[in-house]
């Protein structure tokens, strides 16, 4: 994209939060801090992100996300029609909670701009619209109030549409719609999936991105090259880049955010290793087509390996750049 290098770095949209905040958090639930008292702390550890992106050199930030918790419940409690049940296991010893559709959903308010504005304001690089997408929040979501899977997905599309369109008038250049669950049923339902999507980015004036993490991606390859959006952004760190076989099969048409550090190992990756997966991927893809970036959002690692995972990653995008230079 104008204005980016070759190999721009990014990172999926999480970071971990500070104990101060985790604290915070809970003091919150408890009612023994106000809601503003609250806020002031997710601003500070927002501030502390955008500066630590500043100081690694990535190329499109993130918020960090320091103001939501589970990437559905966070959507589901901020929109109508939703109320959110107890907790549900995701995988190990994790847990989210679980929202339920209760009555029309659609959104009371902007959800997410207020978050990128103030992000934006103080990064020197484009900061990242980040979305949960639609196909996901009804997939992880009990449906108590709609006739059909499919009338639930659309409306939730219409909502995201809304708040897509607002991060774009904020200055948004980059939206990141998050699918995680789309490889879930394919034969039955990939198609939603892409209508849903494109619902959220038909006409939209940005660059967009949609993040698909682990699963069975082989199931809805070549599919998915029909979702309609720029980039499509995958784990291939996590299986040593096992899906470069399965692109091999059939040209890669999208740009490919290239996940190159494993999000679900405290070990922090060599920068000759993340060079030669780079490299690995050339086979695959043009140069012009990879965005760099981890697996996955990065909230479970400590703030200390995130760093430090994410400056081998900013260092090995530099000298596979410099090769081609």
């Amino acid at each position: 994209m104008k204005g980016l290098p070759l190999f721009p770095t990014t990172t999926v949209g999480s970071f971990p939060k500070p104990p101060y905040l985790l604290e915070a958090r809970r003091k919150y639930l408890r009612q023994q801090i106000s809601k503003e008292e609250l806020r002031h702390l997710e601003e500070q550890a927002t501030r502390e992100w955008i500066q630590r992106q500043e100081e690694l050199g990535l190329d499109i930030f993130v918020d960090g996300e320091q103001y939501r918790g589970d990437m559905v419940a966070f959507f589901a409690d901020e929109m109508e029609g939703f109320q959110i049940a107890g907790l549900v296991r995701s995988y190990g010893n994790r847990y989210y909670p679980k929202p339920v559709v209760t009555g029309p959903v659609g959104r009371k308010r902007p959800i997410t701009v207020e978050w990128f504005r103030f992000a934006q304001q103080i990064a020197s690089r484009p900061v990242k619209g980040m979305l949960t997408g639609p196909y996901t929040i009804a997939e992880w979501s009990f449906n108590e109030y709609y006739p059909t899977r499919r009338a639930l997905v659309l409306e939730l599309a219409r909502a995201i549409r809304e708040e897509a369109q607002d991060l774009v008038r904020a200055g948004a250049r980059f939206v990141q719609i998050d699918e995680p669950a789309i490889h879930t049923r394919p034969e039955e339902d990939f198609e939603l999936a892409r209508e849903a999507m494109e619902i959220v980015t038909r006409d939209l004036g940005a660059y967009t991105i949609t993040h698909v993490c682990y699963g069975d991606v082989a199931k809805i390859y070549p599919a998915m090259l029909r979702l309609p959006v720029n980039q499509i952004d995958l784990a291939l760190a996590n299986e040593d880049y096992a899906l470069l076989e399965v692109f091999k099969k059939h040209p890669f048409t999208r740009d490919i955010g290239l996940g190159v550090i494993d999000v679900h190992s405290h070990r922090v990756e060599t920068v000759e290793e993340v060079v030669a997966g780079i490299r690995r991927s050339l086979a695959v893809f043009e140069p012009k087509q990879v965005y760099i970036s981890p697996d996955c959002g990065l909230k479970t690692r400590t703030i200390e390996e995130t760093t430090a995972k994410l400056r081998v990653m900013v260092e090995a995008a530099r000298i596979v750049r410099a090769q081609f230079a």
